[in-house]
């Protein structure tokens, strides 16, 4: 599914015009971006939790000439399901 995809769902399952379903997404996308950047977290119960995670620096290897290289740290985002999403796997 993609974003076209994902709000036309939203428009006819919530009654609204394509315009508005996103107006919210794009606003839904922002908040959890600017939450997450400060280092909160963002949960969704029975979804799941957006989070910033630090990933620490190693040492890596370039697979084509098998050169060692330094990679930075970096802070990266992070998804955990909830328990409702995880069941309706299931």
């Amino acid at each position: 599914m993609n974003k076209a995809e994902l709000l036309d769902g939203i428009a006819k399952r919530a009654g609204i015009t394509k315009a508005s379903a996103a107006k919210a997404v794009n606003a839904y996308h922002e908040i959890v971006k600017e939450a997450i950047i400060e280092g909160d977290k963002v949960s969704l119960v029975d979804f799941g939790t957006f989070s910033a995670a630090e990933r620490k620096a190693r040492t890596g290897r370039n697979p084509k000439t098998g050169a060692v290289l330094e990679i930075k740290a970096a802070k990266v985002p992070k998804f955990k399901a909830g328990k409702g999403l995880r069941d309706a796997l299931m």
